[in-house]
């Protein structure tokens, strides 16, 4: 395991020791998830109902024992854990390199908490470029030119509800406002921007350690 691999481990290690039998747990996407559900899976829990948000961590979760079911099933969620791809001091957080930012962004928003995990790569002093976003194919040019300098994501595939993936590539100077003006526009599913009102902590680890950042 190469020392980064080691450090998505650590922080989702750290994140399991979260997670309690009898809870509805929301389960991400991507590298650093796919770390969590093995840590989840040895702790033996027998009362754990979980969700995911992409096929790969459903069909991950079930080759461990983890029973994933419907969202539709369920109201609310207790804990959600996902990763990032960037991470600023004040909150904000960019997710959706692997597509699934929508649905990411559901399950944290029904959590009563979100835990985000990453790495100390993911640190950033300030947002940037790209932001992923999934798009309607309905008037997709249209769409595309009235986000300029927006792109469709090379080779990836739909998003795991049939949507385009395609990344925002001009400023984030503000990421507020960026948020807004995304989440206006016509075509536009949602984007990947999460606030940090919707994060209730982010596990970092580091080579010193595991950092451990409160917003609420």
């Amino acid at each position: 395991m190469s020392d980064m691999e080691a450090l998505k481990r650590a922080a989702a290690v750290a994140a399991a020791e979260e997670v309690r039998d009898g809870m509805v747990l929301g389960l991400g996407t991507g590298s650093t998830v796919a770390h969590l559900l093995p840590a989840i899976a040895v702790r033996g829990l027998r009362d754990l109902r979980c969700v995911a948000t992409s096929v790969a961590t459903a069909e991950q979760a079930a080759s461990l024992g983890i029973v994933v079911e419907p969202f539709d099933a369920v109201e609310r969620l207790d804990l959600a854990i996902d990763g990032a791809d960037q991470i600023a001091p004040d909150g904000w957080i960019v997710k959706g390199g692997g597509g699934a930012h929508v649905r990411e962004k559901i399950v944290a928003a029904a959590a009563d908490r979100f835990v985000v995990i990453a790495d100390k790569t993911k640190v950033v002093d300030k947002l940037s470029a790209p932001i992923p976003l999934e798009l309607l194919e309905y008037g997709l040019p249209a769409t595309l030119a009235r986000l300029t300098p927006c792109d469709l994501r090379p080779g990836m595939p739909p998003s795991p509800d049939g949507n385009l993936i395609a990344d925002y590539a001009g400023p984030v100077d503000d990421p507020a406002t960026l948020a807004a003006l995304l989440s206006a526009m016509p075509g536009v599913v949602d984007h990947g921007l999460f606030p940090p009102a919707l994060t209730a902590e982010i596990i970092i680890a580091t080579t010193a350690g595991i950092e451990r950042r409160a917003l609420r």
